[in-house]
Formats: structure tokens, C-alpha cells, sequence
């Protein structure tokens, strides 16, 4: 624990140092650039609003990429399976941190890592993955911005009931292959249950999967689709919403992109 505490405070030093020599004008490069390592579970182009946001971040705060830290990223492109093999590659490099994508990320990175600090923009239910003591004082190597609430899933079923008043039977797609998949369920589950609805889930793996989802969803005579934050998911948001329109079908989630690329409603 004290090493884990150590080696983060040596990477905010090293940044804060950074930070102050440029905020004073005399800014110099600094004796050893740090490594940043970015992992993602999506492809590049799906998750490129995201990864565009950090240098530009870090301009601001007076950081040149290539003068002040390196960036090494992976992509697994919607193929969780890959997610070990690219997170080994990174840890081999030894990074000075290391932002995982999701928390499917998060999970393939801890398992190889105790010291090197973890910061995740995209963080759920860390303290029931046993990855926080707790949200206060997480403790460990894994910190970051909890990306949602329990709360969250049934606030979608509310707004699904109150736009279609006659749906009784409602949607979930999931990727089998994410471990945050088994506490959405859960949480959607108690949310359909305390408004007399029925959840159906829907399960998929690769993108391959998607046609015999809906398929799923028609038989089951699905009246509104939740589907689930996921990075496969989310790289695959413009042909679940031509699926959707296609099958009828009205749908909610969890991120704008998923709008702005012909869903419904987040």
C-alpha cells in the first residue's frame, strides 16, 4: 500500500513540477519525459472525442505531448478478448499510469498490476469489483471519475414507461463478455420490477451477434431497448440504431454518441 501511495505521488510530483516551471514562465524540459498509457476497449475512431480531449487537456495545463510525456495506445476494437494480450503489452512498458477506456478495462489492467497507478474516466461499481475500499479513500492503484449511479438504470426504465404508457415488456442488451454487464442487470432488473414491468435480456459477444439480437428482441415482443454502457456497444452505435429503426424498435442509453448517431433517446 505505501509503495502504491509512493509511486503516485512521485507521478503527481513529477507533473506538478511541470506544471509550476511552465505557469512561471520558465519552463524546461524536463529530465525524463513520464509514459502515459491508454487502453480502450473500442476502436480508434469510436472512442477518438475521448482521446482527442487529453492532450488537448494537457496543453492547457502547459504539457506537450512528445516534449513532456510520451502516449503509447491499444485498441481492442469492440473484441474484449483482446483486452489482456493489449494490456500486458502496456504494463510491459512499465508507464507511469495507465488510462483504461472502461471498466472492463480497468478490470484486464488490475489483474496485472499492483504499483502502477490506474485512473479511469469510466469507473462503475469499483468498490464491488473489489477495487476501492471505498469511494473516499479508494486505497490501491485504482482511481478515477465514477462514470455512473445505481440510481441511473432506473431513471431509463422511468423515462421508457413515461414515453411509451402502454409498454409492459422491456429490452436489455448486454455484452456477455463485460463484467460491469452482471451488476446492470441487476440494477435494471430492480428498476423494471418496482414499476410491475418484465425485463428481457438480450445478450451479445462480438458484433457479429447484433442480427440475432434484435432476431431475440422481435420474438420476445420487446416494446423498448436499454442498452447498456459498453465499449462494443458504443463502436457499434450506428448499426444498432439502423437495426433499431429497422425493427421498430424505441431505444434509450446511456451516452450522447449513441444519439447523435440515429438512437432515440440518452
Amino acid at each position: 500500500m505505501q509503495s502504491d501511495q509512493l509511486k503516485r505521488r512521485e507521478f503527481i510530483t513529477l507533473l506538478g513540477g511541470m506544471a509550476a516551471s511552465a505557469s512561471s514562465g520558465f519552463a524546461q524540459a524536463p529530465s525524463r519525459r513520464a509514459l502515459i498509457a491508454y487502453l480502450a476497449g473500442g476502436s480508434k475512431a469510436a472512442t477518438e472525442r475521448y482521446r482527442s480531449g487529453f492532450p488537448q487537456g494537457m496543453r492547457e495545463l502547459g504539457y506537450l505531448e512528445g516534449r513532456d510525456y510520451v502516449f503509447e495506445d491499444r485498441y481492442a476494437d469492440g473484441d474484449l478478448g483482446r483486452l489482456p494480450s493489449l494490456a500486458a503489452e502496456l504494463v510491459e512498458l512499465n508507464p507511469d499510469v495507465i488510462l483504461p477506456g472502461a471498466m472492463v478495462v480497468v478490470v484486464a489492467v488490475k489483474k496485472l498490476t499492483d504499483t502502477i497507478p490506474i485512473v479511469s474516466e469510466a469507473l462503475f461499481d469499483p468498490i464491488g469489483f473489489g477495487m476501492a475500499a471505498s469511494h473516499a479513500r479508494p486505497g490501491g492503484n485504482v482511481t478515477g471519475v465514477l462514470d455512473t449511479l445505481d440510481t441511473l438504470l432506473g431513471k431509463q426504465v422511468e423515462l421508457a414507461l413515461e414515453m411509451m404508457s402502454g409498454a409492459r415488456i422491456l429490452g436489455m442488451l448486454l455484452n456477455a463478455n463485460n463484467p460491469a454487464s452482471a451488476p446492470f442487470r441487476h440494477h435494471a432488473l430492480i428498476a423494471v420490477r418496482e414499476r410491475a414491468a418484465k425485463l428481457v435480456t438480450i445478450e451479445v459477444r462480438l458484433p457479429a451477434d447484433l442480427d440475432f439480437a434484435f432476431q431475440a428482441m422481435a420474438r420476445e415482443r420487446i416494446d423498448f431497448l436499454m442498452v447498456s454502457a459498453d465499449a462494443m456497444l458504443l463502436s457499434e452505435r450506428r448499426r444498432i440504431a439502423a437495426l433499431a429503426r429497422e425493427a421498430r424498435l424505441p431505444t434509450i442509453f446511456e451516452r450522447r454518441e449513441h444519439v447523435e448517431d440515429g438512437g432515440l433517446l440518452s
